[in-house]
């Protein structure tokens, strides 16, 4: 209840902080959609298929920089955006909610008693606003890719669907090259004419391609195939943040199983610093959940088991973990230790000492018994 109250009271602030927009898109097409809540009745599947919680008890992405190619980003109390840059020229907002569902499947924030928490939530988040739609725009995403490059990120995120181009190709080997692992969306089927094409940047070498995934872990029939497929993420079904400080439920798409796997590299990263983009990218697909056919790759991203597996192929069989130990889980994230029951204890150490009195007794009742019987239980001599 505490938790939803503060969640309420968020809501209800006004963020004067937020940027302007300079030229904005029409407010009547950033009203509410239909299916928004407030806030999530129950724990989505997806968080409870990938474990995430299990994963913090190890790092919940300290450290991290994430950025996250999109349609914007609008203000969400779970979601904390530490930068924004628009390609568009539009206004930072973002009245498709694309942008703000995938940010918060990456990092939206714990809070106690919401259902809702992104897979990375102590990640820092950065925005590269480059479409008002769901779709790239290849000159934005370009700029957007080589602007998050400068940044310094350690993950970039990409959502979208381009076709092949030279500078689109040449903007994520620069990212590749300056040791970003790069994620990537591994498309929809929407025309029958597209299941025989890969999309781009996801088909590129070296970036982490990501089909879509049932709760069962079967590849979703929307799910592209075409594209070489690194691993699957939650892609039906999904509930994320959405823009007017609500959540969305009912999204579909490997747009929404990208994040998860951005914000399991995010983990990664936190947690193995001297792993490069590569590595990132190989422990993610060598932990996945298993093959379930054409389009899958290894299967359901682990992020667990991408934090704790010992790869045979990694130097000294395992990376160098990550220090300090990253901080305490939030006090309900886990299931509590049972308190220390003293009376138990004292009642055990009784029990304890009386049976070691005991051995004793018998011990030496075994020597001395045969010795008072030959002399008759009579005293012996002092000497």
């Amino acid at each position: 209840m505490i938790g939803r109250a503060l969640l309420a009271s968020l809501l209800a602030l006004n963020l004067a902080a937020a940027p302007a927009a300079a030229a904005t898109v029409a407010d009547d097409e950033c009203k509410p959609k239909k299916g928004t809540v407030k806030i999530p009745a129950t724990e989505p599947w997806a968080q409870k298929r990938l474990d995430i919680k299990s994963a913090w008890r190890l790092t919940r992405g300290a450290g991290v920089t994430v950025a996250v190619l999109d349609s914007g980003f609008d203000q969400h109390p779970q979601v904390q955006m530490s930068k924004i840059v628009d390609e568009t020229h539009t206004g930072y907002r973002d009245c498709v909610g694309h942008g703000t569902a995938v940010s918060g499947i990456i990092g939206a924030r714990y809070v106690a008693g919401v259902p809702f928490h992104g897979v990375a939530p102590d990640a820092r988040l950065l925005m590269f606003k480059q479409s008002n739609k769901p779709e790239g725009v290849l000159a934005n995403l370009v700029n957007a890719i080589n602007d998050a490059v400068d940044a310094k990120p350690d993950v970039i995120n990409v959502s979208v669907r381009a076709s092949d181009n030279p500078s689109l190709r040449a903007a994520i080997q620069r990212a590749l090259d300056n040791d970003i692992v790069v994620v990537a969306a591994a498309g929809n089927i929407t025309k029958p004419d597209e299941e025989s094409e890969p999309a781009y940047p996801a088909a590129y070498d070296g970036v982490l391609a990501v089909g879509a995934a049932t709760p069962d872990g079967r590849r979703a029939d929307s799910s592209n195939a075409a594209t070489p497929v690194g691993v699957l993420g939650p892609g039906t079904d999904i509930t994320a943040p959405w823009p007017g400080r609500s959540f969305m439920r009912g999204l579909q798409g490997t747009s929404f199983a990208s994040p998860y796997v951005a914000g399991t590299a995010a983990l990664v990263r936190a947690r193995f610093p001297r792993l490069n983009q590569e590595q990132v990218r190989r422990r993610i697909i060598a932990t996945a959940d298993g093959t379930s056919g054409a389009g899958t790759g290894t299967g359901m991203v682990n992020p667990l088991l991408a934090l704790t597996a010992v790869l045979p192929y990694e130097d000294a069989n395992g990376p160098v973990v990550a220090e300090p130990p990253p901080a305490a889980l939030p006090a309900d994230a886990v299931a509590k230790a049972p308190p220390r029951d003293e009376t138990a204890i004292g009642v055990a150490m009784a029990v304890g000492a009386g049976a070691l009195m005991a051995m004793l007794v018998a011990g030496a009742l075994v020597l001395l018994v045969p010795r008072g019987r030959q002399r008759g239980w009579r005293p012996g001599r002092a000497s």
